[in-house]
This record gives structure tokens, sequence and C-alpha cells, in this order.
């Protein structure tokens, strides 16, 4: 059976979330703890709080780990509403990379590992970071061009290598590193996670990326491992493994990343939408001319179906498939979708929409981001594709 009627608890969690957000969170937006690179720790904390308070706080965290436990679908929702403000996940406590790390680390630690790094994290005390991504030569979009190395030494490994483009790192408690265990060890070898801790000696801050993006707490940093050295019980799943790992935290990721800036684009076109209501121009609102009415529509359709991709995904999920088709076309559709909004938006609003007097500048750079994290849309066509090939 195929409905898209939400269930009465549904329809009040979302109702709940988008005026938590609309009322409490909207006016932080210009607070000055709001920095080029994103939110400080100090201003998430208080947020984090306010989200206690609401009964709103970690919607994605087991209850075993003091989060509201909702699926992905009740996630979609939840998200959605959140993402109407930039601030919105960090209060939630639903940004990136934390809650896929959440996931990962529930997924796939140790007892001990979850005990040390994710209830912690799952709480709100600290931050995390995952550094996967190199600069040029190294893994980008490929991910098996890794460069960084563990290299076994005794009952450690040493780990060296060059990361850029770090999610939060500044500030992070820990770090997910990828790093590749060459053969001739007695070992399997390969692709392989490790935990640490970021103010362990040979992790470095090498330098604050500025981006065209600021809502991520932390910023984006570029990290340098000069003979980290880290013991063997850090290995993150299984030595040689990390590719599997990577799919089973990114496949959902890509989707809350749909969930949360659908609530983003949402927000921009409510902007634009009264915006054309009120201003006017050769005698009528802006709106009542036929070029500025069109593209509010093709907002309204762009939206729409993009909800109903992420639900359908959602639910493959729930259903407990791995969703990699699935969220790969959520995530090249939505995310080009979204980028048409709110690039309508700015169009809409002229002027005002290059100024910072409104969120929607933001949303137009944010979502253009999109495109590219997570996978850009040129490398999941090709997977897409692929698999398209060898189903037939």
């Amino acid at each position: 059976m195929i409905d898209f009627t939400l269930t009465d608890a549904q329809t009040e969690l979302s109702e709940r979330t988008r005026s938590f957000v609309s009322e409490q969170i909207i006016p932080f937006e210009k607070d000055p703890r709001v920095t080029p690179h994103g939110p400080t720790d100090e201003l998430r904390l208080e947020l984090n709080q306010l989200a206690r308070d609401a009964g709103l706080f970690a919607p994605h965290v087991a209850a075993k780990w003091g989060g509201m436990g909702l699926d992905h679908t009740d996630m979609a929702i939840v998200f959605e509403a959140a993402g109407y403000s930039p601030l919105g996940p960090v209060a939630l406590h639903c940004a990136a990379p934390d809650e896929g790390n959440m996931n990962l680390l529930a997924k796939v630690a140790t007892p001990e590992q979850q005990e040390t790094y994710l209830r912690p994290l799952a709480a709100g005390e600290t931050r995390s970071c995952f550094n996967m991504t190199e600069p040029s030569g190294g893994a980008g979009s490929d991910p098996t061009m890794l460069e960084t190395t563990a290299v076994p030494d005794g009952n450690h490994f040493v780990i060296n290598g060059r990361k850029w483009l770090i999610t939060g790192a500044n500030g992070a408690a820990f770090t997910i590193i990828m790093a590749h265990v060459p053969e001739g060890h007695g070992m399997e070898s390969g692709p392989t996670m490790f935990l640490a801790p970021m103010d362990s000696d040979g992790i470095i801050l090498d330098r604050d990326i500025d981006t065209m993006d600021s809502s991520f707490t932390g910023g984006h940093c570029e990290v340098l491992f000069d003979n980290l050295r880290v013991p063997a019980d850090s290995v993150l799943g299984e030595v040689g493994q990390a590719f599997r790992y990577v799919q089973v935290r990114l496949a959902p990721a890509r989707l809350t990343h749909c969930m949360r800036w659908l609530g983003g684009a949402t927000r921009a076109h409510d902007i634009a939408t009264q915006y054309a209501r009120d201003r006017h121009a050769f005698g009528k609102p802006l709106g009542e001319h036929e070029g500025v009415g069109f593209m509010l529509a093709d907002n309204e359709i762009d939206l729409q179906q993009s909800r109903l991709m992420i639900w359908w995904t959602a639910r493959e999920l729930d259903a407990g498939g791995k969703a990699r088709h699935e969220s790969s076309m959520t995530k090249v559709a939505v995310s080009e979708a979204l980028f048409r909004v709110a690039d309508r938006c700015v169009q809409i609003l002229g002027g005002m929409g290059m100024t910072e007097d409104t969120v929607v500048n933001q949303m137009f750079r944010e979502i253009r981001g999109f495109r590219i994290y997570d996978g850009p849309s040129e490398v999941h066509r090709w997977a897409i594709a692929r698999r398209i090939l060898k189903n037939k």
C-alpha cells in the first residue's frame, strides 16, 4: 500500500518541531556567535539545552543513548522541520558530521568504544569529525585513492597523511580516520577506520579553510597526521573493511542531508513567496507577474517531489534495505532540485536576495555546497548507471 498521509503523531511532531525552531531558534540567527566558520560551541550548547527542554534533542539516537529513537521516516519529518533554520539541526544535535558518526558508532563500534566515544557524543557533551577526504592526488570522490597510511608497529598503528575539508575538526573531541593499512605486516591490509582523540600527539590542525557555507560548528579544516600512534583497539570494526563501513555511514547520511536542506529550501521559498506578495512593480504585486508566479510554482513542484523521494528512501531503510541505489537517486534529485529552489528565491528577491538581510543568501550558498559533499551528482549518476547496466 502506498500512503503519503502523516499520522496524527507525525503531524504533531512536525508542527511541534517547526514551532520550536521558528519561535526559539530563528532569533539566534543574528547572534554574534554565528561565525563564518559556523556557530560556536558556546552557542551550540545553549541551543542544545533549549531542544532538551522542548523534548526534541537527538531525534535519531536510540533511547539507550538518550535520544528519541525515531526511525528514518519520522526522522525525515523532524529533520525537515529542524532545517527551517540553519541552526535547527545544531540545536537538535542532528547536524553533520555528528549525526552520521553516531549512526556509524552505534552499528560498528565495540561496547568499550561506544562508552568512550558514542555516549558523550550522543549526550551533546562532545563533537566529532570524520577524516576521509584528502587534497589533490588523494581520496575524494574516488575513495580508492586513499594516501593516508596506518603502518602496524607492535600493538599500535602509526598514521601519516593529510586530510582536508574536514567538517567540525576545530573543537572536536575525537575523530574517525580513514587510512590504508599496507600489505606485508602479517595481518589483513586495506582501508581501515581508526578512532582517536583530537588532542593526541601527531594530530595537527593545519588551517581553517574558508568556504561558501557557514552552518557547521567547527567549520572545515585541513588536518595533518604526523606519526600519530594509536593502539590496536582503536580500530573501528575490522582492518581492511573501511569501505564497507563507509556505506553504513553514507547511505543514511546522504538522506539526512536531503531532509535538513529540504527544510532550508522551504524557508527560502516562504520568504520569497511573502516578498512576491508584498513587493509591487509595474502596477501589481510581483507574484502576479507570470515570470515570478511560475518560479513560485516550480519551487512548489521541486519541494514536493524532493519530499516524496526522501520518504521513499527512508521507508526502504526502515524496511531493512541498504538503499544505496535509492539514496544515490535521492541525493542527486534532491540536491539539484533544492538548488533550483534557492536560486529562484534569490532571483525573486532581486537585490534583496544578494544581501544578508534574509537567510535566503545563506541557503543558496549552503545548498550549492550540498551538490558536492557526500558524493557529487556526477559520481552518483555514474554509480546509478553501473547498477542499471549490471541488473540488466
